[in-house]
């Protein structure tokens, strides 16, 4: 139970992290994982999930994406989010492996709600490279890598 403020907090960075939120939560992970006193799997679980669930939030954005675009709040900017969707149209929903990378990450997370993606394959796909990403973080820290 001691480790429940460690995971909710890392699960909250990793959210903020796929938003409109600056953080890396890369680095908290590593940090947690080299204090080496918290399971390295739910760590992995919580960063996963609150990533994942921060893409869904830009998904939906890209549902709506018409009514909220020129907003300043908006996670990517207009030259960021067509170069996505332009790429996106071509390359289709593969594309989503690439929702790991900073900054073009996010615009194809808003891209595939543009594009109206089915959410079985966004989570399916962003799950994958999420999990992926940290996965090489975890054993990195590690030194399994």
């Amino acid at each position: 139970m001691q480790d429940l403020p460690s995971l909710t907090g890392l699960f909250a960075l990793a959210f903020a992290a796929a938003t409109i939120l600056p953080a890396n939560s890369e680095a908290a992970l590593a940090a947690l994982l080299a204090f080496g006193d918290r399971s390295p799997a739910a760590l992995l679980i919580a960063a996963t999930a609150g990533n994942v669930l921060g893409s869904v939030v830009n998904w939906l954005l890209g549902r709506w994406v018409e009514h909220y675009r020129h907003r300043r709040w908006f996670p990517v900017s207009e030259k960021a989010l067509d170069r996505a969707m332009g790429w996106y149209a071509r390359r289709g929903r593969w594309t989503l492996l690439l929702s790991w990378a900073p900054i073009v990450g996010d615009a194809l997370t808003v891209a595939a709600g543009v594009l109206r993606e089915p959410l079985w394959s966004f989570l399916l796909l962003v799950t994958v490279a999420k999990a992926g990403r940290y996965l090489v973080v975890a054993a990195v820290t590690l030194g399994l890598l």
